[in-house]
């Protein structure tokens, strides 16, 4: 039997032993994540080879061969925060009300969003006191905290025009709730008692557009991943699924499996505006280990092929003819 390949791979990642990644434990060959968006798959063996040489010109004599390997590279058009955990050996925080997570936020508003209270001098009018409301809870401590956390900044034909001005608001309970127009945004005030060289805030006065630089906290539906120095790729039971066809043109099942497999923790995220869209690769360096059903010997790799059809399957043994069915033929 001879066979051709065309065909990528559907792979499935299985604990070696009970793990925890993120918030869920694995037990040991429960899956762990699953593949099928895969864009190019391959298994590659390789082995060193080394020659006793000698007499004239040095030929080579005797071989040995030896440090077999064999990688798995699979290349994937998509990723999800647990295929990126595995890929890097990152760990994965859910969010929650008791660990809520801090996301960054920059919100453009305009003059819908601002009010602003002043008198009016001799040449402008000398903006005292301005109002902002945005739309998402901005972050603040519970308690005073020497850093800032809220940064306001007028815009000129869209670039920032000035330096950050900062809030009056030092702490969560300073934060308000918008009322009637502003019903559901949060209001950040800034006066000029919070100005140090004495200037007006003449810059937010009627028509002004303002850049908000702020963090939010996220209690649900936020994941953060979290890559550091000593965690790294694991080790997993791998088995790929894809088909072969003979030369009849049949296809047949087959699969891959490598009992012991270790992730590298290289990788690489490119993000561009033009070109191909970025994948993921995911590179396994095979061990030694047992399958699931053959605990006598150890193996680098399985590949099994199913011919699931054979000649006697599609034999034909009689063809019964009756009568009724030549009445469709009778005028």
């Amino acid at each position: 039997m001879r066979f051709g390949v065309r065909e990528i791979c559907d792979v499935v990642l299985k604990a070696k032993a009970a793990q925890k990644i993120g918030n869920k434990v694995f037990y040991k060959n429960e899956p762990v994540i699953y593949f099928d968006s895969l864009k190019t798959s391959s298994m590659e063996g390789a082995a060193t080879t080394v020659y006793a040489q000698g007499g004239r010109g040095n030929a080579r004599l005797v071989a040995w061969e030896g440090e077999r390997t064999v990688t798995f590279t699979m290349e994937d058009a998509l990723i999800s925060p647990a295929g990126f955990m595995i890929l890097s050996g990152a760990g994965l925080i859910e969010a929650t009300a008791a660990k809520p997570i801090k996301v960054h936020v920059t919100e453009q508003t305009d003059a819908t969003h601002i009010t602003s209270t002043g008198i009016w001098g001799t040449s402008n009018y000398a903006v005292q006191s301005v109002e902002v409301y945005v739309k998402q809870k901005p972050y603040l401590p519970t308690s005073a905290d020497t850093e800032d956390y809220i940064y306001v900044m007028a815009l000129e034909n869209g670039e920032v025009a000035t330096e950050p001005y900062i809030p009056v608001e030092a702490v969560a309970g300073d934060l308000e709730e918008g009322t009637g127009d502003f019903a559901g945004l949060w209001k950040l005030t800034l006066n000029t008692n919070t100005i140090d060289n004495g200037d007006d805030l003449s810059v937010f006065g009627p028509g002004a557009v303002v850049l908000v630089d702020y963090y939010t906290e996220k209690t649900s539906n936020t994941q953060q991943i979290e890559i550091s120095a000593d965690k790294f790729g694991g080790n997993y039971y791998l088995e790929a699924s894809t088909l072969f066809r003979n030369t009849d043109g049949v296809d047949m099942p087959a699969e891959f499996i490598i009992p012991n497999c270790k992730i590298q923790s290289n990788f690489t995220f490119t993000m561009a505006s033009s070109g191909d869209p970025s994948t993921f690769t995911f590179t396994m360096d095979a061990f030694p280990d047992y399958t699931r059903f053959d605990k006598t010997k150890k193996v680098l790799a399985a590949i099994q092929i199913v011919n699931e059809l054979s000649d006697s399957d599609l034999v034909r043994h009689r063809t019964a003819h009756e009568v009724a069915h030549d009445a469709f033929f009778i005028d």
